[in-house]
């Protein structure tokens, strides 16, 4: 094992509310049951690999900031100092998963075979460290956008040689994640979209995209792998237009391919953002059309056009998301993933532990006041009045198709309707969320 990181050796305690130590929880007590599970199997907690020890503290103005010993070069060597020092984060804050892309647990190694050698070294490696841990994989996926080859895209990159390494990279990392027991494979977009339409062949790129996940799902089966298909939807996330920009996008997208049986989505509140709505938006929506996976939890900074991949600190914002999952009767293979990242200017160790602690703290206080907005039964019943009257004779007849439109002309005629509008009582409905917050 490598040299500790951090200054504390045991794992951060629940201190509750009342705790005067500075590294433990308030809110987050893993070993708390609820509802006959506990809290860490409620929130399915995963720490990302990429931003927890892997960026350097780099942006667009200015070179790395943090000075952690696997940095000084790509060696073996240093990868598996990363991972010791990875697993000893993850089991300091007693988190269940950890999620990774190749790029992050190996060295490039210059070419596909010394890359793909160097994979399968560092999967031996990380399986060690997960079975002396305890800790497991939430998911797996490969990095198609970090490097140069991937500039106008992975799978809808008009060179058919950038398809095929992709296409390589992806069956070695599916190959991978099933080794270490991953519950989900991820496909991150990365550059799949384009700057310009002056060089971009729409339809072209669409069939490539399609053909790729069609290669990725009959590889899952192929090989067995019984963990769901993710994909992560992701707008203006490098390229200007992306052709996952949404849930509904994406969506629409698997529809028209096939491929709706294939793959359910994870769903990051920061993209969300991006794409111009809500995170509970997206997580409803995903819900609905059957497609709900998973979800990344951070947050944008208001102020920023960007992804900034901040750790979460709103507890209603959380709550609102939760509520969603646990409408749609909470997370199967999915979990937590903190898709967030330090400010540049937290140089310590140490400020991993404060991160994730206090992400943690406000997910597991807004996945109670989701418990309690369920409980308390008020919204649901409202939601249930409004939309009552398709439940009744006329209702039914309409979504069953009965009446054409010379039929539904002829209804309202003959029985004079005069539909009046009623009050939505959207400051009600915020009223009760905001008053069942302060209970």
């Amino acid at each position: 094992m490598a040299e500790k990181l951090f200054s504390i050796t045991e794992p951060v305690p629940y201190a509750g509310k009342g705790g005067g130590e500075e590294l433990a929880f308030r809110h987050y007590d893993p070993e708390e049951v609820v509802d006959g599970k506990t809290m860490a199997e409620h929130l399915r907690f995963a720490v990302c690999y990429w931003h927890s020890l892997c960026w350097p503290g780099t942006d667009p103005f200015g070179g790395p900031t943090f000075d952690r010993p696997w940095f000084k070069d790509d060696s073996m060597a240093s990868a598996k100092a990363k991972a010791d020092a990875a697993f000893e984060l993850f089991s300091l804050l007693r988190a269940p998963f950890f999620c990774f892309h190749d790029a992050d647990v190996r060295p490039d190694g210059g070419g596909f075979a010394q890359s793909r050698a160097n994979l399968e070294e560092m999967t031996d490696h990380l399986g060690a460290l997960m079975e002396t841990s305890g800790v497991k994989l939430l998911w797996g996926t490969a990095n198609l956008f970090t490097h140069r080859r991937y500039q106008a895209g992975a799978a809808t990159n008009p060179d058919p040689e950038v398809f095929a390494y992709a296409a390589a990279t992806v069956k070695d990392c599916l190959d991978a994640t099933m080794r270490l027991g991953g519950e989900n494979y991820v496909l991150w977009g990365g550059r799949e979209g384009y700057e310009t339409l002056l060089n971009t062949d729409l339809a072209a790129e669409e069939k490539q995209l399609a053909r790729f996940l069609h290669l990725v799902a009959e590889h899952r089966h192929k090989i067995g792998f019984k963990g769901q298909l993710l994909i992560e939807p992701k707008p203006q996330e490098p390229t200007k237009h992306q052709h996952d920009f949404d849930v509904a996008t994406v969506s629409g997208f698997l529809h028209r391919h096939g491929l709706d049986k294939e793959y359910k989505l994870n769903i990051e509140a920061g993209h969300a953002f991006l794409a111009g709505h809500g995170f509970e938006h997206e997580i409803a929506l995903a819900q609905s059309l059957g497609l709900f996976g998973s979800i990344d939890m951070n947050r944008n900074d208001l102020l920023s056009g960007w992804d900034t991949d901040q750790f979460p600190n709103s507890v209603a914002a959380c709550a609102l998301a939760y509520y969603e999952i646990l409408r749609g009767g909470g997370f199967g293979a999915g979990g937590t993933n903190f898709d967030a990242k330090l400010r540049r200017q937290s140089i310590a160790p140490d400020d991993l532990l404060h991160a994730h602690i206090g992400g943690m703290d406000t997910c597991a206080r807004g996945f109670k006041l989701a418990r309690r907005m369920l409980a308390d039964g008020r919204l649901e019943q409202l939601r249930r009045e409004r939309y009552a009257g398709w439940s009744g004779e006329l209702g039914a007849d309409l979504l069953a198709g009965r009446l054409d439109l010379d039929a539904i002309a002829k209804l309202v005629a003959e029985r004079g309707l005069d539909p009046q509008p009623k009050s939505g009582r959207q400051e009600l409905l915020e009223n009760i969320f905001g008053n069942i917050s302060v209970e």
